[in-house]
């Protein structure tokens, strides 16, 4: 529903007053707009759903005579969470499809190394699926974005449960790359608020399947709090391998992936 959401507002951004006919992506009946998601990676569960949501809308809008009497055609390209398939997928709809704007593409990585050449194309990012401060900082006038940060939703966050949660030793797992260092610094100067820091940080690579290095080495450090920077089916290998551990999953407990 959250990305039928997003489809709807894009279809509103469009339907606001005329584009002009010789727009890239946008001719006399049709306008054209692509997404990249993960479809084969670890998110491919929200990247299917992303891809559906969309593709409903559109679909919708399509029956009812598309917007100012143009339909829209939709393009789904597969990353599979990698930056690198991002960027090549992002160089046929830029210069061989032509597309309109960018809508959705999920995740950190992806939409960070993919931006550049939206903007050398003149091609808009409009919501992309990643709350990384990345997606409206720097401002362009090209970027759109629509979640809170990760870095703010951390650095607000974890003062209040240490405090309320009593914490003596916090600490952070996150993936090796933007979206965990969205956690990472969040985390950190969430703590310099109330005169503390990290005793451990580890971290991880995209697509790892296997955590007991890092929850052992959490173990080790004694941490009371993990902060996790990680993505859906990280967490779960996380949570899992903490359980085993600690004897409990609340320790692996403070998370804000919303699968990026």
């Amino acid at each position: 529903m959250h990305w039928k959401l997003l489809a709807v507002a894009a279809t509103v951004a469009l339907a606001h007053g005329p584009v002009a006919a010789q727009t890239q992506g946008v001719s006399k009946n049709e306008v054209v707009i692509g997404t990249i998601q993960d479809l084969s990676g670890p998110i491919a569960a929200l990247g299917k759903s992303s891809r559906n949501g969309m593709q409903m809308r559109f679909d919708e809008l399509n029956e009812k005579g598309g917007v100012h009497g143009r339909k829209i055609k939709f393009l789904v390209e597969d990353h599979g969470y990698d930056p690198k398939r991002a960027i090549l997928a992002a160089h046929k709809l830029l210069e061989q499809d032509k597309i309109f704007l960018l809508l959705g593409q999920i995740g950190t990585p992806n939409n960070v190394a993919v931006m550049p050449l939206l903007f050398e194309h003149n091609v808009l990012s409009l919501f992309p699926f990643s709350p990384a401060r990345q997606m409206f900082d720097p401002p362009h006038r090209l970027k759109f974005a629509s979640f809170a940060p990760y870095y703010d939703q951390v650095r607000q966050a974890i003062p209040l449960v240490v405090k309320q949660k009593n914490i003596k030793k916090p600490c952070i797992i996150y993936q090796d790359d933007d979206f965990g260092d969205e956690h990472l610094k969040g985390a950190e100067d969430g703590l310099k608020t109330i005169s503390m820091q990290l005793i451990e940080k580890t971290s991880y690579k995209r697509g790892a399947t296997d955590f007991s290095s890092q929850v052992a080495r959490m173990s080790r450090a004694g941490c009371d709090l993990v902060v996790l920077g990680t993505i859906v089916r990280e967490t779960i290998g996380t949570v899992a391998e903490c359980r085993r551990a600690f004897k409990t999953d609340h320790l692996c407990a403070l998370n804000f992936d919303q699968g990026l």
